[in-house]
């Protein structure tokens, strides 16, 4: 189970992230972004050792806001052979120093998130410690996506991560995201999509927003 703490964090997350996001091919901006934290959730890490979080950051600098998920792992040290997945330390008020990855790069996360498309594993509420969070959607239509210990390598492009699994399957984590109207669980997939993670997020405007987050691709 992952506690909140109610403490300090020194850069703040936001923080590091506007200095991040803008190295991504995925970034939309023209320049540094203006963030606000518009959502997520979170998932739990059965070894209690690793923060995970999905976290929807909007940059509200241009004309149009545009929100992104950003998927990070929290941890006490450093994720051996994942240097250009760091996203940034941060000083926890609680925890202390803690190293922060974009979790696509991290086994624990990509483990937890099949966990959550197959339904053995919940969403968690981002900002209370132990309460599901019941609007986010998941479907798996696909055979076990379980990895068999093989770590798939994250692709980044314009469009956002992929990340390819043993027979013929794939991730695809959208990272600028498009809202789309209805609820969660019958937001539009395309043909080739065996599965999906979506939810909402409060828009700038005071809107609750929705989305596919993650869809699964069949071979």
């Amino acid at each position: 189970m992952a506690v909140i703490y109610r403490t300090t964090l020194k850069p703040n997350k936001l923080e590091l992230l506007t200095g991040w996001l803008p190295t991504r091919p995925w970034y939309r901006g023209g320049g540094a972004p203006v963030l606000e934290k518009s959502g997520g959730f979170r998932l739990d890490d059965p070894a209690g050792e690793v923060g995970i979080e999905f976290m929807v950051a909007t940059d509200v600098s241009g004309p149009a806001p545009v929100p992104y998920l950003v998927p990070l792992t929290y941890r006490a040290a450093p994720l051996e052979g994942a240097g250009r997945a760091l996203v940034g330390t941060m000083e926890h008020g609680v925890l202390g120093k803690r190293w922060a990855y974009d979790g696509c790069h991290d086994p624990v996360l990509v483990s937890e998130l099949l966990a959550l498309i197959e339904g053995t594993s919940p969403a968690m509420a981002q900002s209370v410690t132990d309460t599901p969070d019941h609007e986010v959607s998941r479907s798996c239509t696909a055979a076990p996506l379980a990895t068999g210990g093989f770590i798939p390598e994250p692709a980044d492009d314009r469009e956002g991560t992929c990340l390819s699994l043993p027979g013929g399957t794939a991730l695809r984590v959208h990272r600028a995201l498009v809202p789309a109207p209805g609820p969660v669980d019958r937001l539009p997939l395309p043909p080739e999509a065996v599965g999906h993670v979506a939810t909402g997020w409060q828009g700038p405007d005071g809107s609750r927003l929705r989305a596919v987050l993650v869809t699964v691709l069949g071979a």
